[in-house]
């Protein structure tokens, strides 16, 4: 066993026993009347859950509740503990426990402020609240550049809550709506009846000197000064690796206490909770450090002004109607890379850039009587209207109200989220690898219509920057389900399932009702309530995405076939036919599906002549792939220069250098495509070579990267070709080559459709493809020559081309794409929506 295994085999066991226990909790019965709350993954008894807990406790005819609390750690929030020693109907489970799992899977009520594990799955019986913890002024989910990918567990817990706890319209519209795409696919109820916490700010002058003596208790020498709170929001690129140079925020501590008078004043610092534990290690702050256990509503309660930057805890503040101070030195860094809802111009206080600053604003401030500033007091009472209109301290006993009692007459509830006419559609991409099908899927999702159709995407969350960079190039209308975590259930139901597969059973998934418990199970922990109407596995080469897919509630299904699969499973490669088990498997699956969706017609009847034992005839249908022009002629204009310019060795490629001297004696013949046995690279050099002896002036460019790059290079140096082939290896345009080009050569033993020629079509380059199975339909006629499969005859089509004699491409892209969508839908099952009628001329 290697060395890195062995480091491993530790967390790896750890995870395995976690996983277990969790699955025989999920196996027991639902403990009816418990409710487990989670803030901040355990960062203490904080936020909305702690003030719906005292709520639950304290109300009479809900006596019989009980009552579990997540801490991170029982002994740094032993006060929490301790209070409530006496209880016999609260307890408290450490985070990532055993028994924390047991809670989490047999609790009838959860509460959470943010996310539970990627291992959380709701169980029938359960009731989800998630109430979130702020109105944000940083945005949020897909109103952030690149944000999608950061979304995954958010809208898996999203999508599985009963209730989401919403403060105000805007959190309504902007966060959930909008933020977390969940117009079209949240089937659950929307609770707009204001904040839990910020009950706990209506604080009386006895509770607010309980307040203050809880921070003496802290060790925080606050006499009977008034407080400042200064609330940092955190800083950094995730959540749960801030980066707050606490350096930094010591030394602006110390600039505002200079111009401000200490005696009457005690500047407090409240972290960010995923800040606290960094902080309480610096015995600087100890005398300014608000802790983490004392809920922050609490202490706002007991603020008098407040010093915020881009914190959600201001809208909080606003109820209170004492003075905000925004102290924003990165205001343009952040603003530009987080992005804000409101500019600065909104915020109901001075925004500053300088800690003296501050201190001088907040000493005008108190010579003036600790009043909100005469500039700021139009923008602090339109923010308060917008922002905190149902906050009167009684929204506890509301939510409450509407969760634990079933009270829904009279509330501001939103049930119709998921309703937007649209029909939905839920497409897996498969690996999201550089390669045709991702290409494919990417055009697709550009070209669907967005109005009609509501469509989400799922992939396996990856940490490859190059698989995270064509996630990030999925349409900004799709919603995206990255699957993250894995299947729960025990070992031993997933060791019978990797046995069926194995042993080819996998078609029987649904037949064996434990294995069919665990399929539905994955499917909702991935999906919760979503429900679409047309379920499409687009790759069509992974037999457990093909299985969960159809685990989907009520929709039709499809999976598409990008070639002669029969074939693909027979193709040896190195001696091994590697995909003939898993691909064999998948055709087991085929009877299971409503439609198998080749992508092109020729490619669908060699598809059903060879697959047909496995499903009827009528379900082989197939639909063109799309082409997206707009992006390849964008792509097309690109700096070759700039695209392959070495800053470490301060030049181009030669091959770049070639290209860009465009010297017209020369002509270029290029690929694109992996450097693999089925796209027989080596079959077109040895043609070059035939050609280029013939003919000097030419020159070949491969462009791509895969396993035979090596050996390629070894035939080309054993041609003395080096200089007139070359291999470019992975480029992140090669649109921008291709247009550099003469022709287009395509030299592959198999294909479906080849995106390739798609674009090399759109870019008007004359075409030379070998005659694979669907050659013909994926040229428009009278574009480009096929020829056959043979060095000689990829040799012919070259010299073809040099005599003049391959026509130039013609190829209408519009109408070509708009009959390919029209496919699509038809092939999933779809009935479009008709397009209105164009107005009548004036």
């Amino acid at each position: 066993m290697k060395l890195s295994r062995l480091k491993r085999l530790p967390s790896r066991v750890k995870r395995a026993a976690r996983y277990e226990i969790h699955a025989h909790w999920r196996r027991q019965p639902i403990v009816q009347g418990s409710v487990f709350y989670e803030s901040f993954s355990g960062n203490g008894m904080l936020d909305n859950p702690e003030a719906l807990f005292r709520e639950l406790l304290a109300a009479p005819d809900l006596h019989h509740l009980t009552h579990i609390w997540a801490l991170s750690d029982l002994s740094l929030y032993r006060a929490a503990v301790q209070e409530f020693s006496g209880d016999d109907r609260v307890t408290f489970v450490r985070y990532g426990s055993a028994a924390y799992y047991r809670a989490l899977a047999t609790s009838q009520y959860l509460v959470n402020n943010a996310t539970f594990p990627p291992d959380f799955s709701k169980r029938p019986g359960q009731v989800y609240l998630n109430t979130w913890h702020g109105t944000p002024l940083k945005r949020m989910g897909y109103d952030i550049e690149g944000g999608a990918l950061a979304t995954a567990n958010i809208i898996r817990n999203f999508v599985q809550a009963d209730y989401l706890l919403s403060a105000n319209p805007f959190m309504s519209e902007q966060m959930y709506q909008t933020g977390y795409k969940l117009t079209g696919v949240y089937r659950g109820t929307l609770v707009e009846e204001g904040y839990p916490r910020i009950d706990r700010q209506f604080l009386d002058e006895r509770e607010r000197e309980l307040v203050r003596q809880r921070l003496v208790g802290a060790g925080i020498p606050l006499g009977d000064r008034k407080v400042i709170l200064y609330a940092p929001t955190w800083k950094g690129a995730t959540f749960g690796r801030p980066e707050d140079d606490l350096d930094a925020l010591l030394a602006h501590i110390a600039q505002i206490e200079e111009r401000i008078d200490t005696s009457r004043y005690a500047v407090l610092l409240k972290t960010h909770q995923t800040v606290h534990a960094m902080a309480a290690d610096r015995p600087e702050l100890k005398r300014m450090l608000v802790p983490n256990e004392i809920p922050t509503n609490l202490v706002l309660g007991a603020t008098d002004m407040l010093i915020s930057d881009y914190s959600s805890i201001f809208f909080d503040f606003l109820q209170t109607g004492r003075p905000i101070v925004f102290f924003t030195p990165d205001l343009a860094d952040y603003a530009g890379t987080r992005g804000l809802y409101f500019e600065p111009e909104e915020w109901p206080g001075p925004v500053l850039m300088s800690a003296r600053e501050v201190g001088d604003e907040l000493h005008a401030i108190a010579e003036n009587g600790d009043a909100v500033p005469e500039a700021s007091r139009e923008k602090y009472l339109d923010m308060q209207r917008r922002f905190t209109p149902y906050e009167d301290g009684q929204a506890s006993k509301r939510v409450v109200d509407i969760v634990f009692r079933g009270v829904r007459e009279g509330y501001r509830l939103r049930t119709d989220l998921a309703d937007d006419g649209r029909q939905k559609i839920l497409l897996y991409l498969g690996g999201m690898r550089p390669n045709g099908i991702t290409t494919s899927a990417l055009n697709l999702l550009n070209n669907i219509d967005h109005e009609r159709y509501d469509v989400s995407a799922f992939f396996a969350q990856s940490r490859s920057r190059v698989i995270q960079g064509k996630q990030m190039q999925i349409h900004p209308d799709v919603r995206q389900f990255p699957r993250v975590g894995g299947m729960n259930g025990a070992k031993l139901l997933h060791l019978a399932r990797h046995l069926d597969f194995r042993r080819g059973r996998i078609a029987q998934h649904a037949d064996i009702p434990a294995q069919n418990q665990l399929w539905d199970d994955e499917w909702y922990r991935c999906f919760g309530e979503s429900r679409f109407d047309y379920v499409v596995d687009f790759s069509g080469y992974g037999p457990f995405w093909a299985t969960l897919l159809l685990h989907s509630p009520d929709a039709q299904r499809a999976i598409w076939l990008h070639n002669d699969l029969a074939s693909d499973a027979h193709r040896e490669v190195n001696g091994e036919k590697r995909m003939l088990h898993s691909l064999t498997q998948i055709f087991t699956l085929y009877g299971q599906y409503d439609h198998l969706v080749s992508v092109s017609p020729t490619l669908s009847q060699i598809n059903r002549d060879a697959l047909n034992e496995y499903a009827a005839p009528e379900k082989f249908v197939s639909a063109l792939n799309t082409v997206d022009a707009e992006h390849i002629l964008e792509n097309a204009a690109g700096d070759l220069h700039e695209l392959t310019f070495d800053e470490e060795t301060g030049s181009i490629p030669d091959w770049a250098e070639l290209l860009l001297a465009d010297d017209e004696d020369v002509t270029t013949f290029v690929n694109v495509g992996r450097l693999s046995p089925e796209k027989n690279q080596t079959r077109l050099i040895r043609a070059f070579a035939a050609v280029h002896a013939e003919n000097p002036r030419t020159r070949l460019v491969v462009v791509g990267s895969g396993p035979l790059a090596g050996d390629l290079e070894a035939l080309v140096a054993e041609l003395g070709l080096q200089g007139s082939v070359f291999l470019t290896g992975m480029q992140r345009n090669p649109h921008a080559i291709m247009a550099k080009a003469d022709c287009f050569v395509l030299s592959s033993d198999y294909e479906g459709q080849p995106m390739v020629l798609l674009e090399a079509l759109v870019l008007q380059l004359p075409i030379v493809t070998v005659e694979f199975a669907s050659a013909k339909n994926a040229l428009p006629v009278g574009s480009g020559m096929v020829v056959p499969q043979t060095v000689e005859g990829v040799a012919d089509g070259m010299r073809a081309y040099l005599r003049g004699d391959v026509p130039d491409s013609h190829f209408d892209y519009v109408a070509y794409n708009r009959k390919a969508v029209a496919e699509f839908y038809a092939a999933i099952g779809a009935v479009p929506v008709p397009a209105p009628a164009p107005a009548p001329a004036d």
